[in-house]
C-alpha cells in the first residue's frame, strides 16, 4: 500500500472517538478464512498494507479480516475510496460488530535482516504452474516471463511454489484463463485463485493488463479481418473472405497476443485502429505511378523514384534506408504473370524464394542476410501487374505489414504510360 493510502486510513482511524480502539463500531469486512494459520497469514498480509487491521470471530468458527473500528459515518467513503483505488475486494463490505466482540489488532510483521515475502495484493490470480523445489519454480517463473513479463513466485501455504499473474478483477480473469488456455499460452490446469491462497509473495511482479470484458460487438467482414490479420502477421492464406481453421486460429493469435479484449468483433477493431495509427506513424502516402498506371499506399519516406524500365518502374532507397519497391504491369495473361516472377528472381529481388501459384495470382516470399524480399502478382483486366516490396532484414515486422499495406492498396488509376508494350531483356 502507497505511503498516502495508508496515511488516509490511518487519519479516519485517528477520528475515532477517544478510547474507540478496539471498542466496537463499523469495520471494513475484507475477507474471512476458516483454518486459523491462513486466517493469520492473510491478516498479516493486510496489515502490511493498511494500519488498523483486525480480526474477529465469526459463526462457525470462521475468522473475519476488516480494517477498523471507524465511525460509521466514515467507513462508506473511505470503503468507497479503497475499491475505487482497486486495494481491496470489491466485494469487501461494511460491518458493525456486536457487543462484546473482540477485535484482535494486527501487528507489523517481526523485524528481520534482508528482504522479507509480502503477501500478495488482494485480488484474482491466475496461477500457471506449482512446483515443490523453488529452483524449479524459479526456473519457470524465467520462461513465463517471456510472455507475461509481469509473472510473479509465490511461496505457498503448503510449502510449495507457485507462477502465477495477478492481481485481475474478477471478470477479466473468469474471460481471459479459458482463453489463454484454448490457445496454448498457459497449462490447460491453470486456474483462479484468491490472493490469500498464494500464500508469501517471493517476486510478485507486475499485475497484468487483462482488461475485462464488455459488450460484444459485430466481427467485420472477414475479408476485412484476414486482411488485418495478415497486416499483424498473424494470418499467410488466401484473402478471400472465407472462414476457416487458419482465420479463426489467427484471430485466436491476435486476442491472445494483443490482449486487448477477449470478445473477436472488439479485438478486431482494436487492431483496425492501432493499424490505422502505425500507417500514420510510418507516413505511408499515395503513390500515384505515371508509368504502369498503378496507384499504391507506400512509405515514401524510405523511397524515391530511380527509373521506369517498360513494364517496370522502379523506386529505389532514399537516404540510405535499404528499401525498393517496383511496380510492374504489362498486357498478359497467367503466362505472362509467371514470366514476370521469374524475372523478379532471376534479378535477385526476392532471394530463393518461397512461390505460391494459383490462377491469377502469384506470390514470392525469401530472405537473406541483408534483405527481405516479398512479390505479389495478380492478373486483372487483360494485366498481368504487381509489385516487389525490399526492405533491410532486421526489420522484418515492418516488412509484413508493408506488404500487407501495399497488396491491400494496389489498384489502378490508367492506362499507364507502358499500356502496350512488354518487357525486353532483363533491366
Amino acid at each position: 500500500m502507497t505511503t498516502a493510502l495508508r496515511y488516509v486510513v490511518g487519519l479516519v482511524l485517528a477520528g475515532a472517538l477517544p478510547g474507540m480502539a478496539l471498542a466496537q463500531g463499523a469495520v471494513i469486512r475484507l475477507e474471512a478464512k476458516r483454518d486459523p494459520q491462513a486466517a493469520a497469514q492473510a491478516a498479516q498480509g493486510w496489515a502490511d498494507r493498511f494500519d488498523g487491521v483486525v480480526t474477529l470471530p465469526l459463526a462457525g468458527g470462521w475468522t473475519g479480516i476488516a480494517i477498523g473500528p471507524l465511525p460509521a459515518d466514515r467507513a462508506g467513503p473511505l470503503l468507497e475510496q479503497l475499491k475505487a483505488a482497486g486495494k481491496v475486494p470489491q466485494d469487501a463490505f461494511i460491518s458493525t460488530t456486536e457487543a462484546g466482540t473482540a477485535l484482535t489488532s494486527v501487528g507489523e510483521p517481526a523485524d528481520a535482516s534482508g528482504p522479507q515475502p509480502v503477501a500478495p495484493t488482494p485480488g484474482t490470480y491466475l496461477r500457471l504452474e506449482s512446483f515443490q523445489a523453488e529452483p524449479d519454480a524459479r526456473g519457470a517463473l524465467a520462461r513465463i516471463r517471456d510472455a507475461f513479463p509481469g509473472a510473479g513466485l509465490w511461496r505457498l501455504p503448503d510449502g510449495w511454489f507457485a507462477v502465477a499473474l495477478g492481481p485481475v478483477a474478477d471478470d477479466a480473469a473468469a474471460a481471459w484463463l479459458p482463453m489463454l488456455a484454448d490457445a496454448d499460452v498457459i497449462p490447460d490446469d491453470a486456474m483462479l485463485v484468491r490472493a490469500a491462497d498464494l500464500g508469501e509473495a517471493l517476486d510478485a511482479g507486475t499485475a497484468p493488463d487483462l482488461p475485462a470484458p464488455g459488450a460484444p460487438e459485430p466481427l467485420p467482414p472477414l475479408e476485412e479481418v484476414q486482411r488485418a490479420l495478415r497486416w499483424a502477421g498473424h494470418y499467410d492464406g488466401q484473402i478471400d473472405g472465407k472462414d476457416g481453421p487458419r482465420t479463426r486460429a489467427a484471430i485466436q493469435a491476435e486476442i491472445t497476443q494483443a490482449r486487448a479484449s477477449t470478445d473477436p468483433g472488439t479485438a478486431l477493431r482494436l487492431l483496425a485502429e492501432r493499424r490505422a495509427a502505425w500507417a500514420d506513424e510510418q507516413g505511408l502516402a499515395p503513390l500515384v505511378d505515371e508509368a504502369t498506371g498503378l496507384t499504391v499506399s507506400a512509405p515514401m519516406r524510405a523511397l524515391m523514384f530511380d527509373r521506369a524500365e517498360r513494364a517496370l518502374s522502379i523506386y529505389g532507397p532514399r537516404d540510405g534506408s535499404g528499401a525498393a519497391l517496383i511496380l510492374f504491369s504489362q498486357p498478359g495473361d497467367q503466362q505472362a504473370l509467371l514470366d514476370l516472377a521469374g524475372l523478379v528472381t532471376a534479378l535477385g529481388w526476392v532471394p530463393q524464394p518461397e512461390r505460391v501459384v494459383q490462377p491469377g495470382h502469384v506470390t514470392l516470399h525469401g530472405a537473406n542476410d541483408a534483405h527481405i524480399g516479398a512479390a505479389e502478382g495478380w492478373v486483372r483486366d487483360g494485366r498481368a501487374e504487381g509489385y516487389v516490396l525490399i526492405w533491410p532484414a532486421a526489420d522484418a515486422d515492418t516488412h509484413t505489414r508493408l506488404q500487407a499495406e501495399i497488396s491491400d492498396s494496389l489498384m489502378r488509376h490508367g492506362p499507364g504510360a507502358n499500356a502496350g508494350t512488354a518487357p525486353t531483356a532483363l533491366p
